[in-house]
């Protein structure tokens, strides 16, 4: 019997993904351990290996089909000397697909599209539709088509037996002269398809700004000693150098220890507190927003959380991160000095009760001894869950960072 190559849960809430891309064609061989397919979850684009060995006989699911439940058969592997002939046992999956009625109706679900026989392991040539033809085509493709106003009967489609995917639709509309611009009155525009990424955080932090009771707390934090310790550390270092966002890290996770109060989360019935402190950092990344965790950001000096955070952030960006690499965490900070923001507040990250927004680091004038002074001034805002965190304990977690961010010789003990 064909063995089945099933969606894979990625992530303990993962219940559908989108199929990104086959990296394996109908007819190859495949091995245990080799990377076969590239799965968008709610978080992140992951790579998918094979558990068996023999040859992918039969694409179930083409590349680009989006909402694909978990455990769904996606492909069928057939092992050495076994025959061709039993893939016909095996029923195709069900995969949803969706299409809109007219411009002004919503989007509505089409009914359920089943893959076509394969009659031969080679792959297809891309051919366009005759017309009248049922046109087939992952549901990405269509809703590109339909925003670059192209008919996909034009099209060919390269996917397996001739589906036609997102790379068939942007090929045709480099070489297309229709404008991928609508009108809305006298505007022109054009709709950006959400990948998960933003779905999950539209609905995470909605949630979040409706059920979770904000409130904020606003500290100035003195930099300058922490610049001289850093340029004196840098000059130093070979290669490596330490960022401002590393001390800050560094000083989060020594204040959680000192205040554990603040390292908790919400849960209904109880209050967790955390032994340790996990550390969620904001990483922008292309098409969204992800938060990699440094576990036991307290037990770790500046040199291996600076280490530790440039690889998260590589693998971020990259869409490699692994689902223990940013599910979890018990504090998030969200730094968006570098864009030259003086202050603002973040949106909590439930279940977590707190998350700290980093301003810019700047020159302003304060008194010091009654005498006016330039000194160098990061504003710093905790947003805090109330019903786990009160007022006391959010000012003295900020009060114990701004001490080791003063004090930056601390950090080093």
């Amino acid at each position: 019997m064909p063995i089945k190559i099933l969606m894979p849960a990625l992530s303990p809430t993962m219940t559908e993904g989108n199929l990104v891309k086959w990296l394996k064609k109908e007819g190859e061989s495949v091995k245990a351990g080799e990377v076969i397919a590239e799965i968008e979850t709610d978080k992140a684009t992951m790579e998918v290996e094979a558990v068996d060995e023999g040859t992918l006989a039969r694409i179930l699911i083409t590349a680009g089909t989006e909402q694909v439940a978990v455990n769904t058969p996606i492909a069928l592997l057939l092992e050495e000397g076994e025959d061709p002939a039993t893939l016909d046992s095996v029923p195709a999956p069900q995969v949803k697909e969706t299409t809109k009625e007219a411009p002004s109706k919503a989007v509505a679900a089409t009914p359920s599209v089943t893959a076509l026989p394969v009659k031969e392991l080679s792959p297809q040539k891309p051919r366009a539709a005759n017309a009248g033809d049922r046109v087939f085509a992952s549901p990405l493709a269509r809703r590109l088509a339909e925003h670059t106003n192209l008919d996909l009967q034009t099209i060919s489609g390269s996917g397996p037996h001739g589906r036609i995917v997102k790379l068939d639709v942007e090929n045709a509309a480099k070489s297309t002269t229709s404008s991928p611009t609508l009108t809305f009155g006298d505007s022109e525009y054009f709709d950006i398809p959400l990948n998960n990424i933003r779905k999950i955080t539209a609905k995470r932090l909605t949630e979040s700004k409706q059920q979770v009771p904000h409130f904020y707390l606003t500290i100035d934090c003195n930099l300058d000693a922490l610049l001289a310790l850093r340029t004196e550390i840098n000059a130093r270092m070979d290669t490596e150098k330490l960022s401002v966002n590393d001390f800050i890290i560094r000083s989060v996770a020594l204040a959680l220890i000192k205040v554990p109060e603040a390292n908790v989360s919400w849960q209904e019935t109880s209050l967790r507190q955390y032994q340790s402190a996990d550390i969620s950092v904001a990483v922008a990344i292309e098409g969204g927003l992800m938060t990699p965790i440094i576990r036991s950001a307290q037990s770790k000096n500046l040199r291996q959380l600076s280490q530790e955070m440039k690889s998260l952030a590589e693998k971020a960006r990259s869409g490699k991160l692994a689902p223990e690499q940013f599910q979890g965490g018990t504090f998030t900070i969200s730094n968006l000095g570098m864009y030259g923001i003086k202050h603002f507040g973040a949106i909590i990250n439930p279940p977590q009760a707190c998350i700290l927004a980093i301003g810019m680091g700047e020159q302003r004038p304060i008194v010091r001894n009654g005498q006016i002074q330039i000194a160098t001034q990061m504003s710093c805002t905790l947003s805090v869950d109330h019903r786990a965190v009160d007022g006391a304990v959010g000012s003295t977690f900020l009060a114990a960072f701004k001490e080791f961010i003063e004090d930056p010789l601390r950090l080093l003990i």
